[in-house]
């Protein structure tokens, strides 16, 4: 490459778009106009197709969570009508408390934020890695679930695929996500709808069923507990129920997604996710508390590999043939194909809320900086893919057993759920004074209280079980958040060595304001906010080419990503500051004597947005020279590419590629003993 640019090629013809291009855009539709005001409406969700997309996760729990909590009552099944009042109850208080936490944080965030914000940036990353995690293990139990209710029906040698099966879901549920959420959540809504409508037959029915004998069914859990208390006492009975209720923390785990995933809610954000919050708590307390009073209407137990649910639903309509059409035959199928189903469309809440975690951490450096950007369709791309990359490693492991898989459940969820409520009721003794206060403290102190007593059970009950993987590996991405922020700011403090250059620089201009003349010599230097970075690459340059370059123009591109791309408002925000930076650098030039000016774009993706600026930039200065720079460490390790993207590189080749030169000026990063 002429460094001088003299002799440079003619600028190429854009190819036309290769095969992956078109298949890629076959796959995942066209990308979207971040600056169309437009583009928010259609990709928001109203509060019924945000039930759909996060609320299927606390719905679908109702296959697994009910199951295993009347499992651990044993043959005490008396306690199923106070264990269903106390799942209800459960469920009720957590949302009141989620609600009350979307109010005060109306821009979303969740267990993450909140514990950030009132509790420090430490608790901050245990509760946001807390919750990457749980929302792995969401994808991969609601998944393994659906497959298990749709194989225990099926013939024994079909299980031997059911990994495979459960591996190309999460593929689907990958390839929908990568559209965009709306697109993913509104394909899955017929199967939501399937599910409450058998769903409501079944409680309705069931309860409705057994209403005659009701007093029967009073004397039987009477003697039962009566039966009990003369056996284990109290305290034992006591031990019972609250084992169970332990256990059947996996119907809790869906309740927080509303508050996490705010920001993809239809305006006013507050209200729709409020709406949202309490369809879900009333779907989910009706449904585990009705299939948990059922089990015992039902004198349901259970048999070989079958789940309580399919037990349950063949005793309530399996013997139902009128006119000798098996009817009640053909109801369990569909009620059991919509449970799997509704499950498979629950692990949205780990594709929709874990990289939305996963973005936010980012923007605070505790994770890389790219799982905050945002694809051409406005998803959160990097953060989609590893979610699922990270899901079918987990089903992998633990082979696809939901045993093993529920046992590592939940554990994390209620570790998040403490910290916010301790948080949350922090905040309101910090404001005994304001109004609302004794209803927040009782809110969220009683949430509290419950939230600690299922995580005590919980960890007492599954630690041995596999629950401390849960909590070895919530550990290990605890230390892996601190070590990738310590890095990022040894990094911005070895940067800040080259802020010093400002105070030097001329206040007043050297020379008269020259124009630019796009047959002369031109430096293009591709330049991010105002800082000792973008001066230092301008003074670089003028070093090693003395008085060649005639004219300066300066690219920025304002990019904007899942922290800021809450609106119209928050766009006009980047450009305006993406403006002043670049009228600075103008200014600097101006000072230093020479001709400048500067070009801008907004977009998602900075590197297909300075490659269209630069094709541009080319077209008007026949005799430009493209200068970006790099960060360059004094010992290159893999983990450093991983952290600080390769945009200068990869902006070099495409611009090479279309005829035009591009030179990366490097930027030292001393080690920290080094530049100490």
């Amino acid at each position: 490459m002429d460094p001088h640019g003299k002799g440079s090629p003619p600028l190429a013809t854009p190819p036309p778009a290769p095969r992956v291009s078109r298949l890629r855009r076959v796959l995942l539709g066209a990308p979207r106009n971040v600056q169309d005001p437009n583009v928010y409406h259609s990709i928001s969700l109203v509060a019924f197709l945000a039930w759909v997309g996060l609320g299927a996760d606390g719905l679908s729990s109702s296959a697994y969570g009910p199951d295993e909590a009347f499992r651990a009552l044993g043959e005490h099944h008396e306690l199923a009508v106070a264990l269903a009042l106390a799942t209800a109850l459960t469920v009720i208080v957590i949302s009141v408390a989620y609600s009350q936490i979307i109010k005060r944080f109306p821009f979303g965030g969740g267990g993450y934020v909140v514990a950030s914000r009132l509790l420090g940036a430490r608790w901050g990353v245990v509760s946001g890695s807390a919750l990457l995690v749980d929302y792995i293990l969401t994808i991969s139990v609601s998944i393994a679930s659906g497959a298990d209710q749709v194989f225990s029906v099926l013939p024994p040698g079909w299980a031997q695929s059911k990994l495979l099966v459960e591996a190309v879901v999460i593929g689907l549920l990958v390839l929908l996500n990568l559209r965009g959420v709306k697109e993913s959540v509104t394909v899955l809504t017929p199967i939501f709808l399937v599910f409450l409508l058998t769903h409501i037959f079944l409680i309705v029915g069931g309860v409705a069923g057994h209403a005659v004998e009701l007093p029967r069914v009073t004397a039987e859990v009477h003697q039962g507990f009566s039966s009990g208390l003369a056996t284990l006492g109290l305290a034992g009975m006591f031990g019972i129920f609250v084992r169970a209720y332990s256990m059947g923390a996996g119907t809790y785990t869906g309740i927080e997604a509303v508050s996490n995933g705010l920001q993809i809610m239809r305006e006013p954000k507050v209200e729709t996710a409020r709406r949202t919050m309490v369809y879900m708590s009333v779907s989910l307390a009706l449904t585990a508390g009705g299939i948990l009073l059922l089990y015992m209407l039902f004198h349901v137990v259970p048999e070989g590999d079958k789940t309580m649910n399919a037990l349950l639903l063949e005793r309530f309509a399996g013997g139902f043939r009128p006119g000798g059409l098996p009817v009640g035959t053909g109801y369990v199928w569909v009620t059991l194909g919509a449970e799997a189903a509704l499950l498979f469309v629950a692990a949205q809440a780990g594709f929709i809320d874990g990289p939305r975690v996963m973005a936010n951490m980012a923007h605070d450096s505790w994770l890389p900086h790219r799982f905050g950007q945002l694809s051409d369709r406005l998803t959160m791309q990097d953060g989609v893919l590893l979610m699922g990359g990270a899901s079918i490693a987990t089903l992998l492991y633990t082979h696809g057993n939901i045993t093993a898989l529920v046992t590592m459940y939940s554990i994390n969820v209620f570790v998040t759920f403490s910290l916010s409520q301790i948080a949350m009721l922090r905040y309101w003794l910090e404001r005994r004074r304001e109004g609302g206060f004794k209803r927040g403290a009782v809110v969220h102190g009683a949430a509290l209280l419950l939230c600690l007593a299922i995580l005590a059970g919980t960890v007492y009950e599954k630690f041995g079980q596999g629950g401390w993987i849960t909590l070895a590996v919530t550990g290990v991405v605890i230390a892996l958040c601190f070590t990738i922020r310590r890095h990022y700011r040894r990094v911005q403090d070895n940067l800040k060595r080259l802020d010093e250059i400002m105070n030097a620089l001329p206040a007043h201009p050297v020379g008269e304001h020259r124009k630019l003349d796009p047959k002369l010599p031109t430096a293009v230097l591709l330049v991010g906010a105002y800082s000792g970075l973008g001066i230092h690459q301008l003074l670089t340059i003028q070093r090693l080419f003395p008085s060649h370059y005639k004219n300066f123009v300066f690219l920025s591109v304002g990019v904007i990503d899942s922290a800021t791309m809450k609106g119209v408002e928050e766009v006009e925000a980047i450009r305006a500051q993406t403006e002043q930076s670049l009228r600075r650098y103008v200014d600097l030039a101006r000072r230093l004597g020479l001709a400048a000016d500067y070009r801008m774009a907004i977009g998602t993706e900075a590197v297909a947005e300075a490659e269209r600026l630069c094709l541009e930039v080319g077209r008007e200065f026949s005799r430009a020279i493209f200068f970006a720079g790099k960060l360059v460490f004094e010992q290159e390790r893999w983990y450093q590419r991983l952290l600080h993207n390769e945009t200068a590189y990869q902006l070099q080749r495409r611009l090479q590629f279309a005829g035009l030169n591009a030179m990366v000026l490097p930027v030292r990063v001393m080690e920290p003993a080094r530049a100490a």
